[in-house]
């Protein structure tokens, strides 16, 4: 694995656990982690279970004794890596979004697609899709249930960046970042709404809005929180705070998208409404193990129902604790690695694929050309 901050934790937590909780057909090693800063590396490497660490991440894909390369990086290293590893023929796991343009992405789908002829297998982390609540939703739309898709409509809210004086970090400029708040956590919802109504967005008409535009320089910043100081000198904020967007898809739905890390109160609310001819359903990761569902066929007066994913039916669940016993966090990227597990094992291609990720990436890219253009009607 290349990175050890929050994303690192996150994944090292999940291959650790997925082999204790799910009947895996191959053992993950966890067999190197890569870093900058050797004392910090070999720090972080003792403490999340990693059996070496490497300050070079070249170390990792000329290494005979690993097989997958796990990039935990800011989106301005993804490409380099990720093609020199599939091109070495080791199989790559990438955090979204994928790159930080469109043309890096695809110069990495067509490493991938060339990696995959080869038995070399590649996926984007898009670890939502992994929540049992979202997992259901799909299932539901995959059913029929909710009938001809008509309404998307997706938020992710959070306020960890909304005291002004809160230290610049990578994710607050463009060259490692690619976008702000667009990128960071709006891929998230453009991914899972687009999976999940199994059509693709085709058009948007956006609007992006920094409204801090420059932030305390210097010192260190874990995670997703913290406050800086009001004195020392300030840097530009290069992306933007906030992302909106109306779009339409392929099967002739419509939605709205609302991305930003200035909602005073909501922490991680990510949020996905469908409506359809026949029901509706509704979730938001802060209530991340119940799933909303509405049917037209019911007393009209009934309302949504409350649907508590954590059944033994409901997908990934069965694997953990009695029924009603919720899951976290962590528990999708535990999901995301069995599934990676599963689809190298069976010689499958792994979901999201990189080609998946990079039509998020031009999603990405025609909300960023219609916010410059007045908001004028974009192709995806």
């Amino acid at each position: 694995m290349i990175g050890y901050a929050f994303m690192g934790a996150a994944h090292s937590h999940a291959w650790r656990t997925a082999p204790r909780f799910f009947d895996l057909p191959l053992a993950p090693r966890m067999t190197a982690l890569a870093g900058r800063n050797p004392e910090r590396v070999a720090a972080a490497a003792s403490k999340l279970g990693w059996e070496s660490s490497e300050t070079d991440w070249h170390r990792l894909i000329e290494r005979d004794d690993i097989d997958l390369i796990d990039i935990c990086v800011p989106g301005n290293l993804h490409s380099e890596i990720a093609i020199a590893a599939l091109e070495a023929g080791k199989h790559v796991l990438c955090e979204k979004p994928l790159a930080n343009s469109v043309a890096e992405a695809e110069l990495m789908t067509a490493a991938a697609e060339a990696a995959k002829a080869r038995g070399a297998f590649a996926m984007c982390g898009f670890s939502y899709r992994r929540t049992p609540a979202l997992s259901l939703a799909k299932r539901l739309v995959e059913s029929g249930a909710l009938g001809q898709i008509r309404h998307v409509r997706a938020q992710y809210l959070q306020d960890w960046l909304t005291d002004e004086n809160a230290p610049l970090t990578w994710r607050l400029d463009k060259s490692k970042s690619g976008s702000g708040s667009l990128g960071d956590i709006g891929a998230h919802i453009i991914d899972a709404a687009q999976w999940i109504s199994g059509e693709n967005i085709t058009g948007v008409s956006a609007m992006l809005e920094t409204f801090v535009s420059e932030r305390p320089v210097g010192g260190d910043f874990v995670g997703l929180g913290g406050t800086g100081g009001t004195d020392g000198p300030r840097g530009p904020v290069t992306v933007d705070d906030a992302a909106m967007f109306t779009a339409r898809f392929s099967g002739g739905a419509v939605g709205v998208f609302e991305a930003t890390r200035f909602a005073l109160g909501r922490k991680n609310a990510m949020r996905l409404e469908l409506n359809g001819s026949k029901a509706s359903l509704a979730f938001d990761f802060e209530d991340m193990n119940s799933l909303w569902f509405y049917d037209a066929a019911d007393e009209p007066d009934a309302g949504f129902r409350k649907i508590q994913a954590t059944e033994p039916s409901h997908p990934y669940t069965g694997n953990w604790w009695p029924v009603g016993h919720g899951l976290g966090y962590e528990h999708a990227f535990t999901h995301q690695a069995v599934d990676l597990i599963e689809a190298i094992a069976n010689r499958e291609q792994p979901t999201p694929s990189f080609a998946d990720a990079l039509g998020v990436q031009r999603v990405l890219a025609a909300v960023e050309a219609s916010a410059a253009d007045e908001s004028r009607w974009t192709e995806a």
